[in-house]
């Protein structure tokens, strides 16, 4: 396998924590949090294509699936709250839209379910197994800073109702994650 399809495959991997990131910090996600989540994101997206080898398809299908499930609903229940929020008169503005470490695992977890299955047919495509997943991490981690660097230029220009795009993106990941 090339770098450039690894490149190109970390690529898609991390389009979910990018939305993700970009939602959250939009919302006004506090820059404490942001860094343990891109770090989180960071570890999902390396041990999970290195899990999926190991457990093999089926097993990497089924709990990709109703994690898929789990991640969606987490995102539809943070974007509607911060899509209620934004309408409120005083919006919640501290980034308190995850509450607690177990919330950012989770989070991270859901958006990095696609590696899991990815992982087996790393195999099969004769990828350098631990290579191509420090790969994924590392551009899953830039692409989700990245997003969080966006979401604080933007939110000025965007004004009050950054919250409520954030929310609208944060659901239509949710969407995505079914799919």
């Amino acid at each position: 396998m090339s770098l450039g399809t690894i490149l190109l495959l970390a690529g898609a991997l991390g389009t979910d924590a990018f939305s993700l990131s970009l939602g959250l910090g939009l919302g006004g996600f506090r820059r404490r949090w942001a860094v343990i989540l891109v770090g989180l994101i960071v570890v999902f997206h390396v041990i999970l294509p290195i899990s999926g080898w190991w457990v093999g398809e089926l097993l990497g299908r089924l709990a990709g699936r109703y994690a898929a499930y789990l991640g969606a609903a987490v995102l539809f229940y943070l974007g509607a709250r911060m899509v209620w929020e934004s309408y409120q008169d005083d919006p919640f503005r501290d980034g308190t839209v995850v509450n607690g470490f177990l919330g950012l695992v989770v989070l991270a977890g859901g958006v990095s379910m696609d590696a899991l299955s990815v992982g087996f047919t790393l195999g099969t495509a004769g990828a350098a197994l631990l290579v191509t997943a420090l790969v994924i991490g590392a551009v899953a981690g830039l692409m989700s800073a990245g997003a969080f660097l966006l979401a604080r230029r933007v939110q000025g220009w965007v004004g009050t109702r950054a919250q409520l795009l954030g929310g609208l993106i944060l659901i239509g990941v949710g969407v995505r994650l079914l799919l």
